[in-house]
């Protein structure tokens, strides 16, 4: 089973990260107001980034990872997988 660390972008600018094992599933979640209580009021959202990690141990740690950088440092990271 893969795991899945996302960042997406909320309707507001704003930047959420989670982790899943659907990233499809978990996008319409967060956009029918479903998904994290961060994210029910800031829909829709679009997937920005994402990244397949091989336990679920790993996905929960590079959530963290990510989650402490500066928003900057997120931007970065999406484009740099854009290219």
């Amino acid at each position: 089973m893969a795991y899945f660390v996302y960042i997406v972008e909320c309707k507001d600018k704003t930047l959420y990260t989670g982790w899943t094992i659907d990233i499809e599933e978990r996008i319409a979640k967060h956009n029918e107001g479903k998904g994290a209580k961060y994210t029910r009021g800031r829909h829709p959202v679009v997937l920005r980034y994402f990244e397949e990690l091989p336990t679920k141990a790993k996905a929960m740690q590079r959530e963290w990872e990510i989650k402490q950088l500066s928003r900057g440092k997120k931007l970065e990271l999406i484009d740099r997988k854009a290219r």
